[in-house]
């Protein structure tokens, strides 16, 4: 069992990349047409083993995460990120994964033919994410039960019980809501992490201004990446952080224009991601 539909809305997302703002009538369409697609494949009473053109069969269970739960994994905004990664499968070797939740981006990126680091603090989305590994042969990823921010060493970590997607390490988010659980976890740095990778996928839950700020120029100039934004505050930082170096940013709430300005910046993921490369455009469509 598979989704055609899905196999060619995958392959058509670049050509519609002027339509991937949130909120653009396509989009809507889009995100409408995918989400029974993947309620179809992925809901609790499916097979666990389904086609998932073109990146091949995927295993991935069911998961409850509070009040969300693993379909919401597969959301537009999500698919649209894949369609980059298959569209860039020759152009990139080894890819980061920030925020790696219970793996669906590294499985896909593993599936793609890339390299994979992921780094998940919580240990309970860890087990979960090592078993998605096993059950679809990611041989390619190595997993770290660890957080990322400025340097290394130990955070603490808030697990949102009532959505277990948005726990975050203490701080990066003002007002955490409903029950908290709250614990260390171990940290890495980011620095030898875009030493080593291409591409990086960062959805670092509100700490990715901490993330980016201690990075630099040179280091930008071999990397691009994938970035969830929490809030206005962390988008000025960023925004300020990377035209003081001269690195280009790519906004999906613009369709992927420029960023020219600080308002240009998606602040919060109902405002889509924002691209960061040295390069001159976006590697939409470009072997």
């Amino acid at each position: 069992m598979g989704s055609d539909i899905l196999e060619k809305l995958f392959l058509a997302l670049p050509s519609v990349r002027n339509d991937h703002a949130p909120g653009s009538k396509l989009y809507e369409l889009l995100k409408r047409v995918a989400r029974k697609e993947i309620e179809a494949l992925f809901s609790g009473d499916q097979p666990k083993v389904q086609d998932f053109k073109p990146f091949g069969e995927l295993n991935f269970p069911y998961f409850k995460m509070g009040a969300v739960d693993s379909l919401n994994l597969f959301d537009i905004d999500e698919l649209i990120i894949f369609s980059f990664y298959w569209e860039n499968r020759n152009n990139y070797k080894k890819a980061a994964d920030i925020g790696a939740n219970i793996g669906l981006h590294s499985v896909i990126l593993d599936k793609c033919g890339f390299e994979v680091r992921n780094y998940e603090p919580d240990p309970k989305h860890f087990e979960r994410l090592k078993s998605n590994l096993s059950l679809n042969n990611s041989k390619k990823v190595q997993p770290f039960n660890a957080a990322v921010s400025s340097k290394a060493g130990e955070m603490e970590f808030v697990r949102v019980v009532g959505n277990t997607t948005g726990s975050h390490l203490a701080g990066s988010k003002a007002n955490p809501y409903g029950e908290l659980e709250r614990f260390k976890v171990k940290v890495e740095a980011i620095g030898p992490i875009i030493e080593w990778a291409d591409l990086i996928k960062m959805d670092a839950e509100g700490h990715e201004k901490e993330i980016i700020l201690a990075t630099t120029r040179e280091q930008w100039l071999k990397t691009d990446a994938m970035i969830e934004v929490e809030n206005k505050d962390n988008a000025k930082l960023l925004y300020d952080h990377f035209t003081k170096m001269g690195i280009n940013l790519f906004s999906q709430k613009l369709n992927w224009q420029k960023v020219g300005k600080v308002e240009d910046m998606p602040a919060g993921y109902r405002e889509g991601t924002l691209f960061v490369t040295a390069k001159k455009e976006m590697p939409w469509g470009q072997k």
